[in-house]
């Protein structure tokens, strides 16, 4: 009977520490702690996480003429050869920089750290405003060899070549803003009324020296893209030329394969090329159309344009598949590096077009 009372009363004291402690201020305030913290914690993630979403997004194509058009408040007087291809590397850089995210390349913080693919596709896109801020300093905008450069794209070309990942002193997106600066002065000196002040060239021979660095990019990218799969190839880098040369000595076949961690990088950096490259060559079909309509090649450009707007498509899958050769399971970058090599071989052909006179 003891016991019993004795034990009664020992879970009654038992309950009434815990409502004690259940009602503690100091329980309660620790308590409170920790659900702060996880619901901090809960909330973050999910903001990175639509943040991330909406930051992987490739941008759109934009209309190379409506955009020379508001450069020119709506002046078709001052749409003169040249001002189409200077505003497609204008909002090419612009839209690297001021897309959703802005520019990711070097973030040191998430979500920009944790993406890639839009890393890459802005690496492919940066790529083709390098070659078309060089073209534009060492090409369109001179007449002959010994003529003098533009004061203003020597200092675009170098300041888009700066290094793409530094995040301080000078980050990349300063550097890039100052070319993008230049570019402006280049636009308006070539859109005023003074002589000799500011020139664009439309001309066969500059057309053709572009296309061929834009032919050995997409080659490139073709083939880093077609080693998604793996290819045993035989070495033809010295084929044609009986006293050609190289420096290190190389087996006669070779297994390339892509890893696996790097497919969509190549992907992603193949896309973003194409994305830029069909901004520029919309451009040049405007600027070069009494030279393309000369050699009866405008129609060779817009198929050209027509097989890289395929590059483009929406991407209905998750993730970038790499099935091998027929199996089951398809495979993204093959099918990439079929409408790059198909834009390749008609640039080929624009090129002769161009070159016959």
């Amino acid at each position: 009977m003891v016991d019993s009372e004795s034990a009664k009363r020992l879970d009654l004291a038992s309950k009434v520490t815990k409502v004690v402690t259940l009602y503690d201020p100091r329980v309660w305030k620790e308590k409170g702690l920790w659900w702060t913290v996880g619901l901090f914690l809960v909330t973050y993630v999910l903001v990175i996480f639509v943040l991330g979403m909406i930051w992987s997004r490739s941008p759109g194509p934009f209309d190379v003429r409506e955009e020379a058009l508001l450069l020119t408040n709506n002046d078709p007087a001052k749409l003169v050869d040249g001002t189409a291809t200077v505003v497609a590397a204008i909002r090419i850089a612009e839209t690297l920089l001021d897309k959703p995210g802005g520019y990711l390349t070097n973030d040191i913080t998430p979500p920009g750290i944790l993406l890639d693919n839009i890393p890459n596709w802005e690496f492919g896109a940066l790529t083709e405003l390098r070659d078309l801020s060089d073209a534009l300093r060492n090409d369109f905008s001179r007449a002959q060899s010994q003529s003098i450069e533009d004061k203003d794209l020597a200092v675009a070309q170098p300041q888009f070549n700066y290094n793409s990942d530094s995040w301080i002193l000078p980050s990349s997106e300063s550097e890039y803003r100052k070319g993008i600066a230049a570019l402006y002065r280049y636009f308006g000196r070539l859109t005023d009324n003074k002589d000799l002040d500011g020139q664009f060239f439309a001309r066969a021979d500059n057309l053709t020296a572009y296309l061929e660095v834009v032919e050995k990019r997409l080659g490139s990218l073709a083939q880093r893209l077609s080693y998604a799969v793996g290819q045993n190839r035989l070495n033809t880098d010295l084929a044609g030329d009986p006293s050609a040369s190289q420096a290190k000595p190389v087996s006669e076949e070779k297994q390339t394969k892509t890893p696996w961690t790097e497919i969509d990088n190549v992907f992603f950096e193949a896309r973003g090329y194409t994305w830029a490259l069909l901004q520029t060559l919309h451009a040049l079909e405007i600027d070069f159309k009494s030279v393309l309509t000369d050699k009866n090649a405008l129609v060779s450009l817009k198929q050209i344009n027509r097989e890289l707007r395929n590059t483009q498509n929406t991407i209905w899958s998750p993730l970038i598949l790499n099935g091998t050769g027929f199996g089951p399971m398809g495979n993204h970058s093959l099918v990439m590096a079929s409408y790059i090599s198909r834009a390749n071989a008609a640039i080929g052909d624009l090129r002769a077009l161009l070159q016959r006179g």
